[in-house]
């Protein structure tokens, strides 16, 4: 399979923004070129934190036309499916850990018009994917424990990426390989070197006291520095 023609996609994490001001933020994301808009929904209960509903993206899709990333990191995603479909969501990703019938949520998943995504935790192989990646749109590797905004970058997810972009190779597949946690101008530029496509940052673009347009214009630099 000839390489594949890779484009960047800068995925501001809305968990880290100033929600008092969200439509502000998202139109200062659009200027800074952001594509993607990734949403974390959390329950409380497969992660320590209790964040964004399906109201959340149906409060801001509206006014804007940014691809709606909704990333469930709740305990029974096959519940509240519809309802992030329904607020607006172009992309709705879930855990392998908390899915024992993964391939019937991916199928409906894309059944609802959205692109479907799998997400590895970091002690989470990709071994764990193998035999659905066919059916996947995307598939994102955290490279932080889930649950909450500013941890520190593990490398470990590194190699995982260098996996899942040899596999797409060898299989002659053609998902995308997103990654989550820790994104920063350190960490973007090995994370793009190692086969990721699209890339969510929370701490990393939400800096107390800095213009968005500042951190964006310095990560998209750094992520300049990371392409093959």
């Amino acid at each position: 399979m000839p390489a594949r023609e890779r484009e960047i996609i800068l995925a501001p994490s809305m968990i880290a923004a100033d929600w008092s001001r969200a439509l502000d933020v998202v139109r200062e994301l659009e200027a800074a070129g952001c594509q993607w808009l990734h949403f974390d929904a959390m329950d409380g209960h497969f992660v320590p934190n209790l964040t964004l509903g399906p109201m959340f993206l149906q409060a801001l899709r509206p006014h804007t036309a940014l691809h709606f990333d909704a990333h469930l990191m709740i305990s029974d995603p096959g519940a509240y499916l519809d309802e992030f479909l329904k607020a607006g969501a172009d992309s709705v990703s879930v855990h392998v850990e908390c899915q024992p019938h993964l391939h019937r949520l991916i199928g409906r998943i894309k059944d609802g018009g959205a692109l479907a995504g799998a997400v590895l935790n970091p002690a989470t192989p990709v071994a764990a994917l193998e035999t659905i990646l066919p059916e996947l749109d995307f598939v994102l590797v955290m490279s932080v424990n889930p649950g909450f905004s500013g941890q520190k970058f593990l490398p470990l997810a590194l190699p995982k990426l260098r996996e899942l972009s040899r596999l797409r190779s060898e299989l002659g597949l053609d998902f995308s390989i997103q990654i989550d946690g820790g994104m920063s101008v350190e960490s973007a530029p090995l994370a793009v070197a190692a086969g990721a496509e699209i890339l969510v940052s929370a701490s990393g673009l939400f800096v107390p006291g800095r213009e968005l347009s500042d951190s964006a214009r310095d990560l998209w630099k750094a992520i300049e520095g990371g392409k093959r």
